[in-house]
């Protein structure tokens, strides 16, 4: 697995998520119970994993929606 995209943003995991699951991409949300932890203040942010095979495919459909990945 490796990362995605990372955000505080609960709304972007959404929208992420929505757009891979239409591509058929795969993904994992690490870090999503955190909240528990920091209060459900928001600050730890949340990671979206996805497969290695499906990295290149999915940066691509987060770019193309103007969604900021990680590098």
């Amino acid at each position: 697995m490796r990362e995605l995209l990372r955000t505080n943003d609960p709304t972007v995991i959404a929208f992420a998520e929505a757009l891979l699951d239409g591509e058929g991409i795969g993904c994992f949300v690490l870090d999503a119970n955190t909240s528990i932890l920091e209060g459900s203040i928001g600050i730890l942010p949340r990671r979206m994993m996805v497969a290695e095979r499906d990295l290149f495919m999915a940066r691509h459909v987060m770019r193309d929606n103007g969604v900021t990945v990680s590098e």
